[in-house]
């Protein structure tokens, strides 16, 4: 049984990403399909959708949520860190908005059987791209403690790294561990127990730092936030909602640079003070899901959005 993803912030999404319905669009991590829907419904019939996700099987359930739309939906397989070549090989210079959900989608967690969740007994794989080589179960059963610790605290700020990391080293010199149910135990053994988060699972950190890295999700965000003022028209606007600290302060921290100018090109002999903007928040601050979206879906209390504008 497929689980629906339910989106989030469907209502701010539109409201911010949309500013001309004949306008090209892009869902640069699709998933499923459903801020696409949204998207599609709203954009008029010369409007053009570019929607991008690297899960195969995601692909397939989109492709067919948004079979409707006909020609005015592109679906490709392909990261959004790529969307600059996309672009190029579809002819397209530039966009009039993009959207990045940075989360892991329900179907992902629930219907995968690839391991995101420490809920159930899955096979400790991770990867949202299957061509990818890497998997959690290399990471966890060949790193060395001092990169397991690392990537710990370097991906999820785990205070327990060190202790998470040794269980890990000990309980492999035994067998191999390669189930998410297996892991999860493991984490919760490490950990003292009167330690343990009240409102989350004390595994919740180490399955986010490992999916993290098996994704290159960091490096990937923080490359593709360097292209984005290139990709966009005057006024066209970037819209991500992420879930973690560790993602929004890559947005929050890319926002401040573009409005200090200081990715205009270095070569230029422009004083800093007439440095343009080459983008600005449209928000002081990020947006938060309001209580009855989170009552509804608890999946997206969370969730973070931050929004800014083409110059």
């Amino acid at each position: 049984m497929v689980v629906a993803h339910q989106p989030v912030m469907v209502d701010e999404v539109i409201r911010y990403l949309i500013t001309t319905p004949d306008g090209i669009y892009v869902d640069g991590t699709v998933g499923t399909g459903g801020h696409s829907l949204e998207i599609g419904k709203r954009i008029a019939p010369k409007g053009e959708l570019i929607c991008l996700d690297v899960d195969r099987s995601s692909i397939r359930l989109a492709g067919k949520r948004l079979s409707a739309f006909g020609d005015k939906v592109k679906i490709i397989k392909e990261s959004y860190l790529d969307l600059d070549e996309v672009l190029k090989g579809i002819g397209i210079d530039e966009v009039n908005g993009i959207l990045l959900d940075l989360g892991v989608s329900s179907y992902q967690l629930e219907s995968s059987g690839r391991g995101f969740s420490f809920l159930k007994d899955e096979p400790l794989d991770m990867r949202m791209d299957q061509d990818r080589n890497i998997t959690a179960r290399e990471l966890v059963n060949n790193s060395s403690m001092e990169s397991l610790q690392g990537l710990l605290w370097n991906y999820a700020e785990e205070r327990w790294a060190k202790l998470i990391a040794r269980a890990i080293v000990e309980e492999r010199r035994t067998e191999p561990i390669t189930s998410t149910r297996q892991l999860a135990l493991l984490i919760e053994t490490a950990i003292p127990a009167k330690y343990h988060p009240r409102k989350r699972h004390p595994a919740t950190k180490t399955f986010q730092a490992l999916r993290i890295a098996v994704n290159s999700e960091l490096q990937d965000l923080a490359d593709f936030l360097e292209k984005v003022p290139q990709l966009l028209v005057r006024g066209g606007r970037l819209v991500v909602i992420s879930y973690h600290s560790l993602e929004d302060r890559l947005v929050k921290q890319a926002v401040h640079r573009w409005e200090r100018g200081e990715m205009y090109p270095r070569k230029l002999p422009v004083f800093p003070e007439a440095r343009p903007l080459l983008m600005k928040a449209l928000r002081k601050t990020g947006l938060r899901p309001c209580q009855d979206e989170v009552d509804l879906n608890p999946r997206s209390r969370s969730a973070m959005m931050r929004v800014a504008e083409r110059i």
